[in-house]
């Protein structure tokens, strides 16, 4: 039933689909389609505006009209849907590259190398994407998950890096040297917030651009009020581990 009452308004000329206003609706009544932030449905709206001071646009506002009363009701089963039916995440830019993916690394149940002569050739990736400016805070693959933060020259520097550190774990990729550092710290902190992280492990460079990464990820970690068990490990300029640094839990 239509009644009188405030709801959100989403101005699709302001909204770049950044999907930041998302986990700031607890009832899950928006989601971002075609590449826009969209309401899911009328009735899931409970017109408080939680997810005003998300928006780094100014894309949504509160309005009064004729809209669906608020069910809460409507609203615990569509969570509940939600819950058990993760579904892809498609990013703003609307290329298919880009897509939230989950998938069996094709390393899967087989049996790892040992001899570090032999490097494996099979991918052990289990997710996409994996830049950390592409990666939404509400990725289905961030639920719990062991989080892998590389610094993106250590891949290529380090040969067996899929062996050695990918195995098991969602990865993110950037460069705090030429990628906007702030942002990289909203969005880390928003996932540690939102996503259960059990653990980090930063992987960096032995040169002094890539020192700030694990700062980065710390910053993140005061900002959403966590304190998740955290390992540092660096990497030589000729692919050799120089060292490893545990931050435990306070």
């Amino acid at each position: 039933m239509k009644v009188m009452r405030k709801i959100i308004n989403i101005d699709e000329e302001l909204c770049d689909g950044c999907g930041e206003c998302v986990p700031g609706c607890a009832e899950g009544a928006i989601e971002i389609i075609d590449g826009k932030a969209r309401l899911v449905s009328e009735s899931y709206c409970d017109g408080l505006g939680a997810c005003l001071g998300e928006c780094p646009n100014g894309a949504i506002t509160i309005v009064e009209q004729e809209a669906e009363d608020f069910d809460e009701e409507a609203v615990e089963a569509y969570l509940k849907e939600k819950a058990e039916k993760p579904v892809e995440v498609p990013l703003a830019c609307g290329c298919p590259s880009t897509q939230v993916q989950t998938f069996i690394p094709t390393a899967s149940g087989k049996e790892a190398i040992a001899d570090d002569s032999q490097p494996g050739t099979e991918s052990t990736l289990s997710h996409w994407p994996v830049q950390i400016n592409l990666v939404p805070p509400i990725a289905p693959f961030l639920k719990g998950a062991d989080l892998l933060i590389a610094a993106d020259c250590t891949p290529v520097a380090y040969p067996n890096f899929h062996r050695d550190f990918l195995k098991g774990k969602v990865v993110m990729v950037g460069c705090p040297k030429f990628d906007n550092v702030e942002e990289y710290i909203l969005k880390f902190t928003e996932i540690f917030k939102t996503a259960d992280i059990k653990s980090i492990t930063a992987i960096i460079m032995e040169v002094p651009c890539c020192s700030g990464l694990p700062m980065i990820v710390k910053r993140a970690m005061d900002a959403a009020g966590k304190d998740i068990p955290m390992e540092e490990i660096v990497i030589s300029t000729r692919g050799e581990i120089l060292g490893k640094e545990q931050r435990a839990v306070a």
